[in-house]
């Protein structure tokens, strides 16, 4: 399964502007299964909501991923600010399969309240496994990194591939670069890190999405402080065959 991380410089408040910069991307590599994009890629990370969240039935972002992913037949992924209709705010990650015309998505569990996202956005509680390709895909988004027991691999949460996608400041590099592998390893699947590049009021962020490998070797990585894409493919009887070879899932603590 082709794999291509949408690394972008995400324009504040500007979903058509970040859709052209998506779709610019897109056309480096018009042949991937899987397009992976940022945390709330059409708005920017949006902690203050009111005029950014949109609708399902109104958002234009989350039209142009249906619309896209029918059109190239593949699958695309990437969270946005929506509001529901009893007012409520969600930081929505979404994986449209444009070949089977099955949309999932995940509301993000750990809201990020050193930034005061929750403050307005409600919290999800549940997992979110999608399958795709053959894949068995775990969504997770930004802050949910830190917390291993909530992504930990079990009876009741079995996946080969985690998707996060992220806002993750420059300030904090170090750990981002540190938790998608440890991730990766520990659950001994791939890691799909997709991480914005540029600046809003608030932070700096230096990018370096990469794709990780279930013993923690980056296969594949974005230049830093450069919107730009990345591609690997990912291969299910290599992770197989990894999983068998040593297998320390078997060893893992009953939570």
């Amino acid at each position: 399964m082709k794999v291509t991380i949408l690394q972008l410089d995400i324009e504040w408040g500007s979903p058509l502007e970040n859709i052209s910069r998506a779709e610019s991307l897109m056309a480096q590599e018009p042949d991937s299964d899987l397009y992976v994009l940022p945390e709330m890629w059409s708005t920017g990370f949006a902690t203050e909501p009111q005029g950014l969240a949109e609708s399902e039935a109104t958002n234009v972002a989350l039209k142009w991923m249906r619309d896209t992913a029918k059109e190239r037949q593949c699958a695309i992924s990437g969270t946005l600010a929506i509001i529901t209709e009893d007012h409520k705010y969600l930081n929505r990650h979404y994986f449209i399969d444009g070949r089977n015309g099955i949309e999932s998505y995940y509301d993000k569990h750990h809201l990020f309240r050193y930034g005061h996202e929750d403050r307005y956005y409600e919290s999800g509680n549940n997992h979110t496994i999608v399958e795709y390709n053959g894949f068995r895909i775990l969504l997770l988004t930004c802050y949910d990194l830190r917390f291993p027991v909530w992504s930990r691999y079990a009876d009741a949460l079995q996946y080969d591939a985690i998707i996060c996608a992220a806002n993750w400041p420059e300030s904090r590099q170090n750990a981002w670069q540190i938790l998608t592998r440890a991730r990766a390893i520990e659950n001994q699947a791939y890691l799909i890190g997709c991480n914005r590049v540029g600046d809003d009021k608030y932070c700096h962020y230096k990018g370096m999405s990469a794709i990780i490998s279930p013993i923690g070797k980056t296969l594949a990585s974005c230049q830093a402080d450069k919107q730009t894409s990345v591609s690997f493919s990912l291969d299910l009887e290599t992770l197989n065959h990894q999983r068998q070879k040593f297998q320390v899932l078997d060893d893992r603590d009953i939570r």
